[in-house]
């Protein structure tokens, strides 16, 4: 039997896994052009589907009863079905973990000689809904789908078996579980909590990874290739890194050969983490760090007369939804706004956005428009993303998220 739309062999459905249906408005071409994600007012959402425990395997099929792949289901959550595999017989559990993580760490082996990097980007490693980074022996897991927590003991056996690491931590907080109706949970999942920060070596710097209680995972792996631009641009000079979390920026720069760096952050425990990676890096006389509100110190730093090489803004998700973004796009304009005048003449300004919401092109012009605001003109020269460890699926916008803009002012 072959697919009608396609030629290919068409997936055989066990009899075992429940069907969950398309409404014949939805677009079934999507997700065999392989789009990961079906929302709940795409599907018949009847009693028995409703009925099914959030993270259950199914079968998703078109309103003509074609069988489209493999896939879990959450009713509680806008995205009701997230799919897994075109082969409908797939069986999901530590084999299948075993081949799709080995595959992920297959490319990251190449690009980085130490193992500190983003080991699965979700949707964009196949595996929808799970993050896990790697410090050294140390993998943290955000199992942000049902389907993941139900699954919990198989991934991190194969997670210990593909890569050898020796700790495991189950980092179950953040917007995204609550979304899918999951209770937020901070928990060694195998070996020992570390006794302190991780440190993390990345562009010549020494960072620390707060693995149990910091931002996210621990550290921010994204802007791996951003630090090392910024850096480039700060050898000789002066940098001010805002929304500096654990000195992303500044320890690059000077570990680059930057003569000095000035961290701010609105966390106290951010910058004291900060603080140990500059003594880790050996640059400590180099560095220092203002706590406050970022908009508070820039403001402040202005009346100050003060003056930089190179100004880096990395804040927060202004944007994180569509009903957000107009209101996000004015603070990254504000942002742009009151650093503009803290770059001498001939310096750099880079703006960075890690809202999905808000598209380069919205990020660009409202960068932009701060920067006139500012009284300045400027060149962009620089166009950034997230490293080559955070993959994009090309089907799903949202994996593409982090934008880094240099302008030289």
């Amino acid at each position: 039997m072959t697919d009608p739309l396609t030629n290919a062999p068409a997936p055989n459905v066990p009899a075992t896994l429940p069907v969950v249906r398309l409404l014949p408005k939805a677009k079934p071409q999507v997700i065999r052009h392989g789009f990961p994600w079906v929302f709940a007012n795409e599907v018949v959402m009847d009693r028995r589907t409703k009925g099914l425990t959030p993270g259950d395997l199914v079968v998703l099929e078109d309103a003509d009863r074609r069988p489209l792949g493999l896939g879990t289901i959450n009713p509680l959550s806008k995205i009701a079905v997230r799919m897994l595999d075109f082969d409908t017989e797939t069986e999901v559990g530590e084999a299948w973990f075993t081949a799709k993580l080995t595959r992920a760490l297959q490319h990251r082996a190449l690009l980085y000689p130490e193992p500190f990097y983003r080991l699965v980007h979700a949707e964009a490693d196949g595996l929808p809904g799970i993050i896990i980074d790697r410090f050294g022996d140390v993998a943290v897991i955000q199992p942000n789908a049902a389907y993941a927590e139900r699954h919990l003991d198989a991934l991190v056996a194969a997670l210990i078996a593909v890569t050898g690491v020796t700790t495991v931590i189950k980092n179950g907080t953040g917007r995204a579980r609550s979304l899918e109706g999951l209770e937020e949970e901070m928990v060694v999942v195998h070996g020992t909590a570390p006794v302190g920060p991780v440190p993390v070596r990345m562009n010549g710097a020494t960072y620390m990874a707060d693995v149990m209680g910091g931002q996210k995972t621990g550290l921010f792996l994204d802007q791996r290739p951003n630090h090392a631009f910024a850096a480039a641009l700060a050898h000789g000079g002066r940098m001010l890194d805002v929304f500096s979390h654990v000195g992303g920026f500044s320890l690059a720069a000077l570990a680059g050969g930057a003569t000095s760096a000035l961290a701010v952050d609105g966390s106290a425990p951010a910058l004291e983490l900060a603080n140990a990676g500059a003594l880790a890096t050996g640059v400590a006389d180099k560095f220092a760090t203002r706590q406050g509100d970022a908009f508070d110190v820039l403001e402040a730093l202005g009346a100050e007369g003060e003056t930089f090489d190179v100004v880096v803004c990395d804040p927060p998700a202004f944007a994180p939804s569509k009903s957000t973004a107009e209101k996000g796009l004015r603070a990254y304009e504000r942002v742009a706004r009151l650093a503009a005048p803290l770059v001498r003449e001939g310096g750099y300004l880079m703006l960075c956005s890690c809202s999905h919401a808000a598209d380069l092109k919205r990020f660009r012009d409202a960068s932009a428009r701060g920067i006139g605001r500012g009284g300045r003109r400027s060149q962009l020269v620089y166009t950034g993303q997230a490293g080559p460890d955070h993959p994009l699926l090309p089907q799903l916008a949202e994996s593409g998220y982090l934008k880094a803009l240099a302008f030289r002012l």
